[in-house]
């Protein structure tokens, strides 16, 4: 029963999106346009979340029928500091997304309102610990963009239409948990796009079946992390099925990640936030990982997880600190400058504990191309590193149709073996895309942890066979046969009947000749 008000409920949100993507088609593009949902509906949450969070404290105290929403912005002054300390941020009752909303129609300078509301918000974060975490954190809203129209009060028009669009959603009561309904309108946006963006879609989004497999092989007999890390984490979707596969308060120490582009970058705080991870229990950082990682102080990690880009260029060899670095330094050469993958791995493996697990998606090129990537295979398998080598099916991302594959990553393994699994059939068609279901997740991850031989799909090979063997190559199709599923024919058998065809035929040509005769 709960489980229906839940879709029920899912359901409502995605029509109101659905509806003020509609409103708004046209004026604004669908990844601009996500921005400026996501961003108001952050605007909404952190309204709602200090609202709420004020008020259950004087209702407690025994004040019933307080409001914060409803005090002076002078009587609200007194919490300010309280407030910061203990949410990270601050809002006067002017300033709530409520009130702001009440008064929008009449406003003719909404879009100048809402500026001084997103400055005054990162403003209050200014100088504390939270400060990483709020600022520029609205710098993708632009309210005075020609994106959302040519004249002030046309902008307006469709800033009112966002604010009524957003306050209309039913976005449950907090303390019921519906808080989820952020993050799945949040879920629901980033597949919306993805799938219309083709390939750019694809760079900022990890299908969420795909992060829950990954999720789940790094977790496999634990109930809880010490902290979760990605190095490439977009918008965070794969740090936080952490929290929804093992719950927040089961990864202690927190969520870190670190992502180059900007937009993204503030998408995933937002992201962090909308999904009700506290300011002081994640660490998200905006530079170059592979240049310029920010989590020094931080690694190692108990779990990593990661869809890092596909074959993208980097310094390489020619920066010559690199190879000193001590991320890179132990596989004695650096990953072409033309694929950066194995970069992603060696730093991966660098910031993983002893006790922990990686689990990354690759490019099935690095697994079998020559020179230095062979290099770094061979020091991978020669120290034990790789546990397992996952095949996934084709059409899983958005924008490509490759077969991608998962590296599973250990520091204390107790065999020299690697676990190579053919999950190529693991999966159910959705329109043109491959879809992974909960059955093929589970049937994966029992494969995973078995770790046993099962014909036409999984072998465990030891370290010296891919060595000597096969030159370090990483291929599951090298390992695990594929099944025949050709027709077996019995040449004997069928020469037989052959030879018994031609001979009926002699005999059914003379009788014919005699037939002819006779007429």
């Amino acid at each position: 029963m709960m489980t229906n008000v839940k879709e029920q409920e899912r359901d409502e949100l995605h029509k109101a999106i659905w509806n003020i993507a509609n409103d708004l088609r046209g004026s604004v593009d669908g990844w601009d346009f996500k921005q400026y949902v996501l961003g108001i509906m952050f605007y909404r949450y952190i309204s709602e979340n200090i609202t709420n969070y004020i008020n259950a404290d004087e209702r407690a105290a025994g004040n019933d029928g307080f409001d914060y929403a409803e005090l002076s912005d002078e009587q609200a002054e007194e919490a300010r500091a309280d407030m910061v300390k203990t949410k990270g941020f601050f809002i006067l009752p002017s300033r709530l997304f409520c009130n702001v909303r009440k008064s929008a129609k009449n406003n003719d300078n909404l879009n100048e309102t809402l500026e001084k509301v997103f400055k005054a918000i990162e403003g209050s974060a200014q100088g504390t610990d939270s400060e990483d975490d709020f600022k520029g954190l609205f710098d993708d809203i632009d309210v005075n963009s020609n994106k959302l129209g040519a004249t002030v009060t046309k902008r307006n028009e469709k800033l009112v239409k966002l604010l009524d669009g957003i306050g209309d959603m039913k976005l449950g009561n907090y303390q019921d948990n519906t808080i989820d309904a952020f993050g799945d309108a949040y879920e629901f946006l980033m597949g919306m796009y993805a799938s219309n963006a083709g390939k750019s879609g694809g760079e900022y989004y990890t299908p969420q079946e795909v992060s829950e497999l990954l999720t789940r092989l790094t977790i496999v007999g634990k109930t809880e992390v010490n902290k979760v890390y990605d190095p490439a984490c977009g918008s965070g979707s794969l740090l936080l099925k952490f929290a929804k596969v093992l719950g927040k308060d089961k990864v202690r120490q927190g969520f870190f990640g670190q992502e180059i582009n900007l937009t993204t970058y503030n998408l995933c705080r937002i992201n962090m936030f909308l999904h009700d991870i506290d300011f002081d229990k994640f660490n998200i950082a905006n530079e170059d990982t592979l240049i310029s990682p920010q989590h020094w102080d931080d690694e190692p990690f108990e779990a990593i997880v990661s869809n890092p880009p596909y074959s993208i260029k980097w310094a390489g060899d020619s920066n010559p600190l690199l190879i000193n670095d001590t991320r890179f330094a132990p596989a004695g050469i650096l990953a072409p400058k033309s694929y950066a993958d194995l970069a992603f791995i060696m730093h991966s493996l660098s910031w993983l504990a002893t006790n922990g697990t990686a689990a990354i998606v690759c490019f099935p090129g690095i697994f079998y191309r020559g020179g230095a990537e062979q290099k770094i295979r061979k020091y991978l398998i020669d120290n034990n590193f790789i546990d397992c080598i996952i095949q996934l099916p084709s059409n899983l991302f958005f924008g490509t149709s490759i077969s991608t594959c998962i590296m599973v990553l250990k520091k204390s393994k107790t065999t020299n073996d690697v676990l190579f699994i053919d999950a190529s059939a693991e999966c159910v068609k959705v329109t043109n895309n491959n879809k992974l279901t909960d059955a093929n997740i589970e049937n994966i991850l029992k494969i995973f942890t078995e770790r046993k031989d099962v014909d036409y799909t999984a072998k465990v090979v030891d370290n010296s066979v891919i060595g000597t063997e096969n030159d370090y190559n990483l291929s599951v199709s090298t390992y695990v046969q594929k099944q025949d599923t050709r027709e077996k024919i019995d040449i004997y058998e069928l020469n037989k009947q052959i030879d018994e065809i031609v001979a009926r035929e002699d005999v059914l040509r003379s009788e014919i000749k005699k037939i002819i005769e006779e007429i």
